[in-house]
């Protein structure tokens, strides 16, 4: 057996990529280590966001780089968006890589894995055929040992919106086959997991590409939900205008489907919207807010924004601050503007925002964030709501179980028996920041008493 250590970088795409790659290398008897030093093969699975993610990993490989020279069989990979986007120049730049693997051709790793075992090196970032694609068929899949398991139903990006550089990194919106996402989603309630969520740049786009254009999300969500067993499905990201009344009435009408939608809205103002070539205005957004806080009980709303996108004046920043208060966005996640390789945006200099700028104006989105996160957790104190309990630690010499409600609310319990995998009933005693305080009601307490009896 050899080890392989694969370190993940960015979205869950990335994370789900991983595990699929985890699973083309058990065939030639690599077996996974959280241990660096121990791997006979390094692979580092990148992120290009934004320009920090791009650093780090460069600086990752150079350091296994300086390692190669005293274990001369380590074989290095660097895979991912940033991969995908400089190709060959990373064999260029980092003498001691032997492969390259693009986003579009993960399923190419065994040939890889094949050929730099006989001395090539190897770049693979072209584009990958439809016939290519449907090898993923023939491997299974290394779950991370979790509750939840991710899965893929689209990938890639038609908008082409002004800062962002995944219509380049991972091409455009290709959707997989709903027969192929439904039984991985049996194979994974089989293993033990007890949440499915389904992943797409733009989730709500699924089924556009199909020749029967009526199979589309709303679809799929009720075929996953015809599964049997007590499991929870959520999807994102989605794209506010491609939210349809079809689509949330699925939500509000499936048992399994849960109270979220990430709904990035990236600035709170019209015109920074239209140069960042996003397909709604200021008024749009609150309308599709407001018709899913409308419909959908309890429903959690997270967004995500950028601050100092190049010609964003300080009156447009405020509007996003605004904009989050006014929405009541439960959650939203933030980053300064990051200039990327071919997007339009890059090309305007002249309008970027001095740095310390930048800066200040994300630690003021922060702090609106946190305002309105905490706000959000005070609205469940004293309800009694469902956990689907994530994790068990001792956390200052106390045994606490940590879990989320149906609408994505983190829930710390005291509790001396790890639960990891099952269902309580939870009363909301008080909120912090990022997570809600709870303990398990009467009933719940009696059913550990009895396991426990029982076990004993």
């Amino acid at each position: 057996m050899k080890q392989v250590y694969i370190e993940t970088m960015g979205c869950q795409m990335n994370k789900s990529d991983t595990e699929r790659m985890l699973g083309m290398l058990a065939h030639f008897n690599y077996v996974e280590t959280k241990e660096p030093h121990e791997a006979d093969l390094l692979m580092i699975n990148t992120c290009s966001i934004r320009q920090l993610s791009e650093d780090k990993a460069f600086s990752a490989i150079g350091l296994w780089g300086k390692w190669k020279k005293h274990k001369p069989d380590l074989k290095i990979g660097f895979c991912g968006c940033v991969a995908q986007q400089k190709a060959e120049g990373i064999l260029k730049r980092c003498p001691y890589v032997d492969f390259v693997l693009g986003t579009h051709t993960i399923y190419r790793l065994p040939d890889i894995i094949k050929r730099i075992n006989q001395g090539e090196r190897v770049c693979e970032c072209e584009e990958t055929h439809k016939t290519e694609a449907d090898k993923e068929k023939d491997y299974e899949i290394k779950r991370v040992k979790s509750v939840n398991a991710w899965i893929p139903i689209t990938e890639g990006c038609n908008n082409f919106c002004t800062y962002c550089i995944v219509p380049y990194t991972r091409g455009r919106e290709r959707s997989r086959e709903p027969e192929i996402i439904i039984k991985e989603a049996q194979d994974a309630l089989n293993q033990g997991f007890k949440e499915i969520t389904l992943l797409g740049q733009n989730v709500d786009s699924y089924g556009k590409d199909f020749k029967d254009k009526s199979y589309r999300l709303a679809q799929l969500l009720r075929d996953l939900n015809a599964l049997e067993g007590n499991f929870r499905i959520r999807f994102v990201t989605s794209y506010p205008t491609d939210i349809t009344d079809e689509l949330i009435d699925t939500v509000v009408e499936l048992d399994k489907v849960c109270e979220y939608f990430h709904i990035p809205m990236q600035s709170g103002s019209t015109p920074v919207l239209k140069a960042m070539n996003r397909r709604y205005d200021r008024e749009t957004y609150a309308a599709i807010v407001k018709k899913v806080r409308d419909r959908v009980k309890d429903v959690t709303i997270t967004s995500d924004f950028i601050a100092g996108f190049p010609g964003e004046t300080e009156e447009q920043f405020v509007e996003t601050l605004t904009a989050i208060d006014e929405f009541e966005l439960d959650y939203s996640n933030t980053a300064a503007y990051s200039p990327r390789e071919k997007t339009v945006a890059a090309k305007w200099v002249d309008k970027y925002i001095p740095e310390d700028v930048k800066t200040k104006r994300l630690a003021r989105l922060n702090e609106q964030v946190r305002i309105n996160c905490l706000k959000s957790n005070q609205k469940f104190i004293g309800r009694e709501m469902e956990v689907l309990i994530e994790g068990f630690e001792n956390h200052k010499g106390q045994n606490v179980i940590t879990g989320r409600t149906r609408n994505n609310k983190i829930v710390h319990i005291p509790c001396d028996k790890d639960l990891t995998g099952e269902f309580v009933n939870v009363k909301i005693t008080g909120a912090k920041t990022w997570y809600v305080n709870g303990e398990l009601l009467n009933a719940e307490y009696d059913k550990i008493s009895t396991s426990t009896a029982a076990a004993n």
